[in-house]
């Protein structure tokens, strides 16, 4: 078993009322190994300025989060078999629909790596398509697409 840690703090400017509902979306995202992202509502969801479109949003994240881990698990599986990856490249986009339960969500998500391989040897379009379905068979993140979220809350003094 493995954990993964992540930190997400928000704490209201001074002078907001909050509870009129105009109050900033901008919070960090903090990782074990010392990166902080900024994070924030989309602007989509939440019109400026109470969100920060340079921010990354949830639904940005969550659809880089399945890129990332089909281009880790695409390098490992390209490596092993003996190709050489020049460059990768992925414009991955994820649409935000109702569910079948009629809950918003992100419903769809299109990862559309473009994959530059070096050496003398290269994979065939099979092979080249058979890496990439190895590759979501085996991402971490696309197998917990439907996994428990647990809310173990508590109250600050």
């Amino acid at each position: 078993m493995h954990e993964y840690t992540a930190t997400t703090h928000w704490q209201r400017h001074a002078g907001e009322a909050f509870t009129d509902n105009h109050y900033h979306r901008r919070h960090d995202w903090r990782f074990d190994g010392g990166a902080v992202v900024a994070g924030s509502s989309s602007p989509l969801s939440v019109p400026l300025p109470h969100s920060d479109a340079a921010a990354v949003d949830p639904e940005e994240a969550f659809v880089a989060a399945l890129s990332s881990c089909h281009l880790l698990w695409f390098l490992s599986l390209a490596g092993r078999a003996g190709w050489v990856v020049d460059d990768y490249r992925d414009d991955a986009v994820g649409v935000m629909t109702h569910n079948a339960a009629g809950r918003v969500a992100i419903t769809q998500v299109t990862l559309r790596p473009c994959v530059r391989f070096g050496g003398d040897r290269r994979p065939t379009p099979e092979q080249h398509a058979a890496l990439h379905h190895q590759a979501h068979e085996r991402c971490y993140i696309a197998n917990s697409v439907s996994s428990e979220v647990r809310c173990e809350a508590t109250l600050m003094d």
